[in-house]
């Protein structure tokens, strides 16, 4: 993304801290109950690191490592780290293992995905999160994370749409500063600073200023879970979208899947990320944009519409809360989304 984009972090430290032996919930209203934001995280709690879709080695990890220690965070690598199984971070039963033993071990305060690929759908019905429920805590990642995110999300809690490890620059003082305001987006989040990102105006962008629970991630996946256990309700609130690596059709085809299972039809305001889209083969060109395809499927609502936001499998990846209240406001000259208590 050549538009300049940037994040802007305000307030003071959420009031507490991740206390290990009675955590202190943050509870909030959304459309389906109350929703439960895991505390924020102070110097010396842990993050444990798992792969729970592709494979990744501990040297690939260790800039991004070093990078969370500096913020006063301890670090500590899954027994998935460094194994393999095909494309896979070691076998369904390796990676469901280590992720549930993150998801239950009371020293973790936050569980960072490794990175994507695929494999999380394959191992979520095998996770059991009886003692997630009493012990939230923050989990962060995306693309193939979305399926994390929207089975928590049905659960009724919080989690943050994030880079991961491979993500992290191998320089950090080299790297470029939309990469570096990305990955400290990550720490904003995670200390419980209320968010507040800004992006530039689009000519097709649709105004309007609304309040709602923040809920979305990988358009595909979002189409996959249709139907499941981790399929979320978007009624009232503000979806979020990003892709890659597909042809216009295809997007085409998730859009029209998005507008007959409802997902459309009530929501608050609709947020179009970053779509690194798959180049039509000769002959076959799909003959509508990307802007065009989201504008037929909305056109019927009278909801904000945000296209270019800072999101997606892009350098311009902010972290975003999933599941919290947030204001999406777009205007002529831009658009602003604001983390709201």
């Amino acid at each position: 993304m050549k538009r300049k984009n940037f994040i802007t972090a305000a307030g003071a430290f959420l009031a507490g801290g991740w206390l290990k032996a009675a955590p202190v919930l943050h509870l909030r209203q959304n459309g389906d109950g109350v929703l439960a934001v895991p505390p924020p995280l102070k110097k010396g709690d842990c993050m444990t690191i798992v792969a729970g879709s592709g494979a990744i080695t501990a040297a690939e990890m260790r800039p991004a490592i070093q990078q969370m220690e500096s913020w006063g965070f301890a670090v500590r690598m899954g027994g998935s780290i460094g194994k393999k199984d095909g494309s896979f971070g070691g076998t369904d039963a390796e990676r469901a293992a280590d992720l549930q033993t993150a998801l239950d071990d009371p020293h973790t305060a936050a569980i960072m995905l490794a990175r994507g690929g695929y494999g999380l759908v394959r191992i979520i019905d095998a996770l059991n999160f009886t003692t997630f429920r009493r012990r939230p805590k923050w989990v962060i990642g995306f693309s193939d994370a979305t399926v994390l995110h929207s089975h928590l999300h049905t659960l009724g809690f919080a989690s943050i749409h994030a880079k991961m490890t491979n993500s992290f620059p191998d320089v950090w003082e080299s790297a470029e500063p939309i990469q570096r305001e990305t990955i400290l987006s990550i720490k904003e989040a995670l200390s419980g600073r209320p968010m507040q990102y800004t992006a530039l105006p689009h000519p097709q962008n649709k105004p309007g200023k609304v309040t709602g629970i923040l809920t979305g991630g990988n358009l595909k996946i979002l189409e996959t879970l249709a139907g499941t256990a981790s399929d979320i309700n978007t009624a009232g609130k503000i979806l979020f979208v990003e892709d890659t690596g597909e042809y216009l059709y295809s997007i085409d085809r998730m859009f029209w899947n998005l507008q007959r299972t409802g997902k459309l039809k009530n929501l608050a305001g609709l947020i179009v990320g970053g779509f690194r889209i798959k180049p039509d083969d000769p002959g076959e060109e799909f003959g509508r944009t990307l802007q065009q395809i989201v504008l037929e499927k909305t056109a019927v609502y009278n909801y904000p519409v945000c296209f270019d936001f800072p999101v997606g499998h892009q350098r311009a990846n902010f972290a975003l809360k999933c599941g919290v209240r947030h204001q999406l406001h777009v205007t002529p000259t831009g658009t602003t989304l604001l983390e709201k208590p």
